[in-house]
């Protein structure tokens, strides 16, 4: 069920508000491209500054206009750990097959205070936990050793893995074991990420590029790395571009680019600059997106 490109999808504003209908019009949108799963309410979708009713609210669209046709990962992090119960039991109570739960940001717990964390979500409900550790953005890093004591869990299955650091995908496997499901969160290193035994990308360039994430990850998985090299190469320049400034903002300006969606964003983040935006222009037409 897990395993390929699963876009961390934005979450569409009109006028400060949320806009479902554009949301709903994205699942299927890409689901007909080919996109193997989805995750919503991650960073990529606003989740600091989503209230908690609307991230409920956006939770429960994806999964009703998903369908069961792809598995839907629903976001369920929080710096508190009642704050993440909250999201873990809404997402279940609503049909999400799992939920992503972020290392917590700000408050630095220990390895200790990691494993406390997750074992009480863990503990809160039947809801299947992929780890999301991006050290990068929460300060901590959780170490092999304690995703493996956490592996031991049966309901804890897998990470999402933003460190770009193509070891700790065997680290993990060594100390997680070889089922242990590992994505990928940075886009540039997904090729490599594969080749040392990973299984799919949660994916900012899906956002934009969701046929082309598809194609490359089953490539990839099929072991066809010289193929997916070549859409490496298609690819890499969009990926670059989208992250010159927050990697959502590029996202969402590439998506409205194409139609898909406003490039509106909350503040504290701001609209691309016009640098920015040639940028990504000229990756969009590389990669074939656009004319």
């Amino acid at each position: 069920m897990f395993k390929g490109s699963f876009p961390a999808l934005v979450t569409p504003f009109k006028n400060g508000e949320l806009d479902i209908d554009t949301l709903k019009h994205l699942v299927e949108w890409h689901i007909s491209e080919g996109s193997h799963g989805l995750v919503p309410v991650g960073t990529t979708g606003e989740s600091p500054t989503l209230t908690h009713e609307e991230h409920e609210i956006v939770i429960e669209e994806v999964v009703k206009a998903a369908n069961g046709r792809v598995p839907v990962i629903a976001g369920a992090g929080s710096n508190n750990t009642a704050e993440s119960v909250r999201f873990m039991q809404h997402a279940h109570r609503v049909g999400a097959n799992a939920a992503l739960v972020v290392t917590p940001y700000y408050n630095k717990p220990t390895q200790r205070g990691l494993i406390a964390h997750y074992t009480a979500l863990h503990e809160c409900c039947e809801l299947p936990i992929f780890i999301y550790n991006i050290p990068g953005r929460s300060v901590v890093d959780m170490s092999p050793e304690t995703m493996g004591e956490l592996a031991k869990l049966p309901r804890i299955i897998g990470v999402k893995d933003a460190t770009a650091d193509m070891a700790r995908v065997s680290d993990q496997r060594r100390t997680c074991g070889t089922e242990f499901l590992q994505f990928s969160a940075e886009d540039p290193s997904a090729l490599g990420f594969n080749a040392h035994g990973g299984i799919g990308c949660i994916s900012v360039t899906a956002n934009v590029a969701p046929k082309l994430c598809s194609e490359f990850q089953e490539a990839t998985l099929a072991g066809d790395f010289a193929k997916g090299l070549d859409y490496q190469d298609r690819l890499m320049p969009l990926h670059r571009a989208i992250f010159t400034e927050p990697g959502l903002v590029g996202a969402k300006y590439a998506m409205s680019r194409l139609g898909l969606c406003s490039d509106e964003v909350r503040s504290p983040l701001t609209g691309l600059t016009d640098e920015t935006k040639a940028l990504v222009d000229a990756a969009m037409r590389h990669a074939g997106l656009m004319n």
